[in-house]
């Protein structure tokens, strides 16, 4: 027995070959119980399907860059990652579904072994789709199997190896809907991958600021429940006074930038910033297009007239650093947007809600709006160690440790990201030039 959401996604079913009852009280999140384990593990993975029901058979093989991999990869990945890290090394007699799978789906952890180029996983026809779809069934099958029958001394070895490929799954499908996005986003036909209907407000609240006093704060994750080795330890660190914008940049608020000739003038740029705009040719937000004379964006919804009102989105670390500088303000640093966090209740526009896209501030909502969901929100904090930081062992040590450098911090979640995979000491990181993912602007001064 497992728990499902969404009765409507048989392509599930027949992956599972399992009884379907719907939940009472949605997914669950304690870890605990080998039952609250295998449960949790078949709503995450239920939800990666869902996510892929509305595509079509060739849907799931393009890549149209190095960074955005194929759907079907990324449901095949998730699947090896279960396998290299947990069935292989916790069962004596697992063996793989195909012995070049563990080639084919590595992503990085060279520690397991070689993987197969980042840039050419769309150029693989085979192993199709329905394999694919198979591979997920055994893995899913044996994790299973390993959960109901294992001692309680194997189990407690192994949960928390089980949290972490859960987790690891949740990020990809945040990735899945932004690769989805991009490769719809390049279609001429401007493809709807699900028609949703948004929150709508009218007129946003006036941007105005809360302010913070300096002192000495415990800035990273408490302890007590699952967090990414790049959150810890928890470290004191020294916060002059702020004040943070009660909401986030809207795409109204960003064209007066575009009208006041912000992208031409190098007075607000950093020189590599301005550099990328130069050779790259921007001149607005990804997904920015002039249709008649009139600004449109393609969604997932296809494409949209620009919704004023909405926060601006797929913008990239240059750019939001540009837009800070030329409102007279700046980007708020990792710390100060952690502590202005922590009293908050974390809610927000998640991609639980399925509208696959943020939605504006609401008018009469006092406080900050718009810290969880929505949209990542640039920080103008590089992505490094906290003091006294240590990688998992082994080949986990690859997860986070080895990309700091050269990118910075964002903090919030997405409208892409699910709401019981985030926590308010979350670190994404992205590379400065990057803007495919749901990345925004809020200003700190």
């Amino acid at each position: 027995m497992f728990y499902y959401n969404d009765l409507k996604t048989l392509i599930e079913l027949e992956i599972m070959g399992a009884e379907i009852k719907t939940p009472e009280n949605g997914i669950k999140t304690s870890l605990t119980e080998r039952s609250d384990v295998l449960d949790h593990f078949f709503d995450v993975r239920s939800f990666t399907m869902e996510l892929v029901e509305p595509l079509k058979t060739e849907d799931f093989i393009i890549q149209i860059v190095e960074h955005a991999s194929p759907a079907k990869w990324h449901l095949a990945h998730t699947s090896w990652f279960f396998e290299a890290f947990f069935l292989e090394k916790a069962m004596d007699d697992y063996k793989t579904k195909h012995p070049k799978y563990g080639y084919l789906f590595n992503s990085y952890y060279l520690q397991t072994g070689e993987p197969h180029c980042r840039n050419k996983r769309g150029n693989l026809s085979r192993p199709t789709v329905q394999e694919v779809l198979d591979y997920r069934k055994y893995v899913n099958e044996h994790v299973q199997d390993f959960l109901e029958t294992c001692s309680e001394e194997e189990f407690e070895k192994w949960r928390s190896v089980i949290e972490v490929g859960l987790n690891h799954e949740q990020q990809h499908q945040e990735l899945l809907v932004t690769d989805l996005k991009i490769m719809f986003g390049q279609n001429p036909l401007h493809p709807v991958y699900t028609a949703e209907k948004r929150p709508s407000a009218d007129p946003q609240p006036e941007l105005t600021w809360h302010s913070y006093d300096e002192g000495v704060y415990e800035i990273g994750h408490p302890g007590g429940e699952f967090g990414y080795d790049n959150e810890f330890p928890r470290h004191k660190t020294y916060i002059h006074d702020f004040q943070l914008a009660n909401r986030l940049i809207t795409n109204g608020e960003y064209l007066e930038f575009m009208n006041d000739g912000g992208y031409k003038d190098p007075k607000f740029w950093l020189d590599e910033g301005y550099a990328t705009v130069v050779d790259d040719e921007w001149n607005a937000p990804l997904y920015w297009k002039k249709q008649d004379g009139n600004w449109h964006h393609f969604t997932l919804n296809g494409l949209e007239p620009i919704d004023m009102n909405e926060p601006v989105t797929h913008v990239s670390y240059f750019e939001a650093d540009a837009y800070a500088r030329w409102a007279g303000c700046r980007l708020p640093t990792e710390f100060e947007w952690e502590l202005a966090s922590e009293p908050l209740p974390l809610e927000g526009n998640f991609v639980d809600k399925k509208y696959f896209h943020p939605a504006p501030a609401q008018p009469s909502k006092p406080g900050l709006q718009q810290m969880f969901g929505d949209a990542w929100q640039w920080t103008r904090s590089s992505y490094a160690a906290y003091p006294g930081y240590e990688t998992f062992p082994g080949a986990l040590g690859e997860y986070n440790g080895k990309f700091m450098c050269n990118q910075y911090v964002l903090r919030g979640g997405s409208c892409a990201t699910s709401k019981s995979h985030y926590r308010k000491t979350y670190r994404n990181f992205f590379h400065a030039k990057f803007r495919w993912q749901f990345t925004s602007i809020r200003l700190a001064k």
